[in-house]
């Protein structure tokens, strides 16, 4: 069986731990592969090797950093396919969605390309006689990220391209449910000629997370998850002095008004609740009809259901793939239960499609009444589970949205630019789409939400992600005139 290692200093390092953990592929339900789980020793390894690796790569000139990330870029670019590949393999999302991920994870290299420009500071000149002020960004060190399993690719290209753009050394830790794409990233990372040590993969569990949280040589940590472990990597990572981002969890709103194109409405219900299986921070969970368009939009959604292909990822016909593990689906089809509806009408249950093998599938559902305080509302499900909550107004949309404790992302479906603009204003919540279900920023501007959705005060990529992994340092600095002066410089007084 295939073992998935490490990568420390140069190369892949096999496992000391004597742990290990299974890797499966999710349309078929076998075990694929085993993955080494490291002990906090094979951490401190890597934070060593980083460590090392540093103040070279912090003197580095900004033109050799980008030209290294210009030949990843390229590297990327033309593995593509393989890259997809690795995920649909142990993630299971569709190959067309795996190709997604790997685009929008590219622009963030793209944009990490143009460190020389991003890291400019300013100057002011003669703030006092002689003086100039002048600001300088500098990187933290060793930095480290944890990654989930549904973006195995895209979110350690947010990470990891600003991160060593800036001159920081990188410590990954991705998931050990789908981790083969990141030794593909390592693999390429060497051959465009970045120096050992400067990008490390550990695989792990929790004792892998803790030891990076309390690591004394790791400066700061970059985290996507759920809202739970995200508290807790950002309470336990500041405790030890440590800059933390950490992404939590969401319950995405799609507020549809009764003006809206229902069909339109629809179609991105569809695609935004159902595509990679639901298992997206960014889907949609949750649709609020607001008025009469609650049963012609609830009657549009359940007519598309039939027509979503569902089948292995590799399968070019297929449009949704499976859940991650066999525990998950099951949990995820649990909030089809009377216990978790609380009176909700299921009008399209997934568990009654039939699937051939073992694999782990769950049709696409729909629950229409769906009342806050029940679990299908208040939890994160994380899977192909829609819900259709009504409301009265335009105001208990905004009020049902900003109630919520997550403020990951929301979206709104008019015609009304009034009501866009006067709902961007109100609603609280950290990415708005307009007329947009998924309202993912592209790679120039930065990625996340409010609330309990974000534990720190930086979001990730783009120009935040420039800041999160740099501090600022001002330079204050007095150069006599030596016409002037009366110190003698050794010039010529009349110079």
């Amino acid at each position: 069986m295939k073992q998935i290692t490490h990568w420390i200093d140069d190369g892949r390092v096999a496992g000391t731990s004597g742990r290990q953990g299974p890797v499966f592929n999710p349309a078929t339900g076998a075990q694929t592969a085993v993955v080494d789980l490291a002990s906090a020793a094979e951490l401190d390894a890597a934070a060593e090797s980083a460590a090392g690796a540093f103040p070279a790569w912090r003197a580095t000139s900004l033109s050799a950093r980008s030209e290294i990330l210009f030949r990843f870029r390229d590297l990327v670019d033309s593995h593509r396919q393989d890259i997809a590949r690795l995920i649909t393999a142990e993630h299971g999302k569709v190959l067309s969605d795996a190709l997604g991920e790997v685009a929008r994870g590219l622009e963030n290299v793209e944009f990490a390309c143009g460190v020389p420009h991003l890291l400019k500071g300013g100057f002011s000149e003669q703030v006092s006689r002689e003086v100039d002020v002048y600001s300088i960004r500098q990187p933290l060190g060793v930095v480290a990220g944890i990654t989930p399993f549904n973006f195995p690719a895209m979110v350690p290209m947010w990470m990891f391209s600003n991160a060593i753009a800036c001159g920081d050394c990188f410590i990954l830790k991705p998931s050990e449910k789908d981790p083969s794409a990141s030794l593909l990233f390592a693999e390429l990372w060497h051959e465009a000629g970045l120096p050992a040590g400067v990008f490390s993969v550990v695989n792990g569990d929790r004792e892998a997370v803790n030891r990076i949280l309390e690591h004394p040589g790791i400066a700061a940590v970059s985290f996507v998850g759920s809202t739970p472990i995200a508290r807790h990597v950002y309470e336990t990572g500041t405790r030890n002095g440590k800059r933390v981002q950490a992404l939590g969890g969401a319950k995405n709103h799609m507020v549809v008004l009764p003006d809206a194109d229902v069909d339109m409405a629809a179609d991105a219900a569809v695609s935004a609740g159902y595509g990679s299986a639901g298992e997206r921070c960014m889907a949609v969970s949750a649709v609020v009809a607001v008025g009469d368009v609650a049963d012609r939009l609830v009657d549009a959604i359940a007519r598309r259901i039939p027509s979503v292909t569902i089948g292995p990822g590799d399968d070019p016909d297929s449009q949704m793939g499976p859940l991650v593990t066999r525990e998950h689906r099951d949990r995820v089809a649990s909030y089809l239960d009377d216990a978790a509806l609380g009176g909700a009408r299921v009008v399209v249950d997934g568990r009654s499609q039939s699937f051939e093998g073992d694999g782990f599938f769950l049709g696409a559902s729909l629950v229409d009444s769906v009342t806050p305080g029940t679990r299908v509302y208040d939890d994160e499900i994380f899977g192909p589970v829609l819900s259709v909550v009504r409301v009265a107004t335009y105001e208990d949309a905004v009020r049902l949205v900003n109630d919520s404790p997550y403020g990951n992302g929301v979206a709104i479906f008019t015609r009304d630019g009034g009501a866009a603009r006067r709902f961007q204003f109100e609603v609280q919540a950290g990415m708005v789409g307009v007329n947009v279900a998924i309202p993912v920023p592209v790679a120039y501007y930065s990625f996340g939400g409010w609330k309990a959705s974000l534990f720190g005060d930086t979001h990730m990529y783009g120009p935040d992600g420039i800041h999160f992994y740099t501090r600022t340092k001002v330079v204050t600095s007095r150069w006599p005139d030596p016409s002037t002066s009366r110190v003698d410089l050794g010039f010529p007084q009349n110079s």
